[in-house]
């Protein structure tokens, strides 16, 4: 069985080298590793550190232009050659170690789809987070259940794991951060249930290299509504 590791990357250049390493020493029995890394034209250091990455599980691609991390991951997504397929971003915020857990219901066949939640984590870690982004993520994950009648927890978490077959066929058009509604809803209205299981997290700051504002929530709401009506 092969694991495709999609990492979407943009100016990373503090943090890329160790969640490189870290990916590549979780350890999967059985598993074969992929990481397929798509550069989101970086204006930092990131293309210098990843042009030297000598490593033939690691597979690099550039944009010339900056697109976005949801175009990054469709990028990922064209390139990707394993049964098995999770997202990672390249921050330190998402723990691989989590992999494990994470992929665990696939493997058993219990499910085609599994989210990592972040929920019970953040909740006991609240003061060490932006609370704005905790109550978007609850809104986001409330509609989400409302407009699918679903039963998730954290919509917006970027370990999201499912077979190969449950996104083939399936026409991605997400550019930015729209690509964690859009594929939820997409999945959702395949009729795939998705399963849960709990997972670390490490929020980090703006100042830090956060990305994503309030005005992405916005959105997110706008594609949750669009996709439940149209492909």
């Amino acid at each position: 069985m092969k694991l495709s590791i999609l990492m979407p990357v943009y100016n990373e250049e503090k943090t890329i080298r160790q969640i490189l390493r870290r990916v590549l020493d979780v350890s999967l029995p059985g598993i074969e590793k992929e990481i397929v890394i798509v550069d989101d034209c970086s204006g930092d250091n990131t293309r210098e550190i990843l042009g030297k990455i000598n490593d033939k599980r690691v597979r690099v691609f550039y944009h010339e232009i900056n697109k976005g991390k949801g175009a990054a991951i469709r990028t990922a997504l064209g390139e990707a050659t394993g049964d098995l397929i999770i997202v990672q971003d390249a921050d330190l915020e998402y723990d691989p170690e989590d992999y494990r857990n994470v992929l665990k219901p696939i493997i058993d066949g219990k499910a085609d789809v599994v989210y990592g939640s972040r929920i019970d984590v953040i909740k006991k870690n609240l003061d060490k987070m932006y609370k704005l982004h905790y109550l978007g993520n609850v809104f986001l994950t409330l509609v989400t259940n409302i407009l699918y009648g679903s039963k998730i927890t954290d919509m917006e978490t970027c370990y999201k794991a499912f077979k190969r077959d449950v996104i083939k066929g399936m026409k991605l058009r997400a550019r930015r951060f729209d690509f964690e509604p859009e594929i939820t809803a997409k999945i959702l209205k395949k009729g795939h249930r998705i399963k849960e299981v709990p997972i670390s997290f490490h929020g980090r700051k703006f100042d830090e290299g956060k990305k994503i504002t309030w005005r992405d929530g916005i959105k997110a709401v706008y594609y949750l509504v669009k996709y439940r009506f149209i492909d």
